[in-house]
C-alpha cells in the first residue's frame, strides 16, 4: 500500500517521502568490490504470501500481506530482499483478512493507518460478505486498533495522497461484478461524498478466468495518474498487471493498449496484486506475488522486480523467477 507518489523519476523519491512508505521492494547495496547484491524470486519461500504492501519509514521497509488471514504480520527489512517477521501487527477477531494497505501520515498526525479487507457480518455485505475498514497505530509495527468500516461488499483498499495533500481511497466494489472505484476522503479515517466508478473488466485478458479488475495501486508522474491494477481471477496462472491513465485522480481513466505489462511467461505464473516502492538504490521496484504452480488455486509467494518509466511515460517491468537478478 500502500503508496507511492511519483512526479518524474526524480520526484518518485518525493512521493515516497510524502507517502512515507509505499515503495517497492528490492534492490541491492553495492558490495565492497562494487558488485551489487542480487536477489532471487521467490522471496520468503517458506511463507505462503499474496497481495503485498510495503511502506518505507525512517529508512526501514515494512511489509504486510495476505498470509494466515487472522490479521496481518509485519515484516521488516533494510534492503527489500531480506525480511524479518516482527509478529502480529493487527489481530482481527472477524478473520478472513486479505490485501492490506498501509499509509504512514508522516506529514500529518504521524499515525500509521491500515486499510484491511476482512469478513463482514452485515446483512448488506453482499455475496462475498467482505468489507473494507481502517485501523490505526502509533507505529508501523502496530498494534493497530480498529477505527471504522468504510465499505461493504468490497475488497482491496489502497489509500493515495495527492500532491495537494488530498486523500483518495481506491478499492474494488463487488456489487454487480468487480469494479475499481475511488472514494474521496476528508482525512485517512473519514469518507467525503460518494464513490466514483473508474474501471471494470472490458479487455480479453481481464476475462480469461472470471471477469476481474482488482488490486488498485496509484502512481503520479508528470501530472499523469497511473491507476495500476490486476486482472482476471487471482487463482489463475493468467492473472496479470495492467494500468490506466488520467489527468485527475478521479478520472476518466484510459487503459494502456499494451496491457497486461506483467503476465504469464515461461516459469512465471499469475504475477499480480502489487505495490511499488522506491528502493535503497533510489529506483522503483515492483513487489507482487506469483503462483507456485499452474493449477487454479491460491498458493502464492512474494516476488520483487524492477519497474521503470520510459521517455514516453510508459510503465515497464521485468519479472523473474528462479534466476539471480540485480538487487536494489
Amino acid at each position: 500500500m500502500k503508496r507511492l507518489l511519483i512526479c518524474v523519476l526524480a520526484a518518485a523519491m518525493a512521493f515516497a517521502r510524502a507517502r512515507a512508505g509505499v515503495e517497492v521492494p528490492s534492490a541491492g547495496k553495492a558490495a565492497p568490490n562494487g558488485v551489487r547484491h542480487t536477489h532471487r524470486n521467490p522471496l520468503l519461500p517458506e511463507t505462503e504470501m499474496a497481495d503485498p504492501d510495503v511502506i518505507c519509514v525512517d529508512g526501514k521497509y515494512y511489509l504486510y500481506a495476505t498470509t494466515h488471514t487472522k490479521g496481518y504480520d509485519v515484516f521488516v527489512s533494510e534492503d527489500l530482499v531480506h525480511w524479518e517477521n516482527r509478529g502480529l501487527a493487527f489481530d482481527d477477531p472477524r478473520r478472513g483478512d486479505w490485501a492490506p494497505d498501509v499509509f504512514c501520515n508522516q506529514h500529518g498526525d504521524g499515525k500509521t493507518y491500515l486499510y484491511y479487507t476482512d469478513n463482514s457480518a452485515a446483512t448488506n455485505a453482499g455475496l462475498f460478505r467482505k468489507q473494507i475498514g481502517v485501523a490505526m497505530a502509533d507505529s508501523p509495527l502496530g498494534p493497530f486498533k480498529d477505527k471504522a468500516v468504510l465499505a461493504q461488499n468490497a475488497i482491496d483498499a489502497h489509500l493515495f495522497q495527492d500532491g495537494d495533500a488530498a486523500f483518495y481511497l481506491y478499492y474494488v466494489d463487488l456489487t454487480g461484478g468487480f469494479k475499481i472505484v475511488a472514494q474521496a476522503m476528508a482525512d485517512p479515517l473519514t469518507r467525503k461524498g460518494e464513490p466514483k466508478m473508474l474501471i471494470q473488466p472490458t479487455e480479453p485478458w481481464e476475462k480469461r478466468s472470471g471477469e476481474v479488475t482488482e488490486g488498485p495501486f496509484m502512481l503520479l508522474r508528470n501530472r499523469v495518474y497511473y491507476l495500476m491494477y490486476s486482472g482476471t481471477g487471482a487463482d489463475s496462472p493468467d492473472y496479470g498487471i495492467g494500468y490506466a491513465t488520467a489527468r485527475s485522480p478521479l478520472g476518466p481513466f484510459s487503459k494502456y493498449r499494451g496491457n497486461p505489462i506483467a503476465h504469464r511467461q515461461r516459469q512465471v505464473l499469475g504475477p499480480g496484486h502489487h505495490c511499488v516502492v522506491e528502493g535503497p538504490d533510489h529506483k522503483l521496484w515492483l513487489i507482487y506475488h506469483q503462483k507456485w504452480d499452474a493449477g487454479k488455486n491460491f498458493h502464492r509467494f512474494l516476488a520483487l522486480d524492477p519497474l521503470w518509466f520510459d521517455d514516453a511515460g510508459v510503465i515497464h517491468v521485468k519479472i523473474s523467477r528462479g534466476t539471480e537478478e540485480p538487487g536494489p
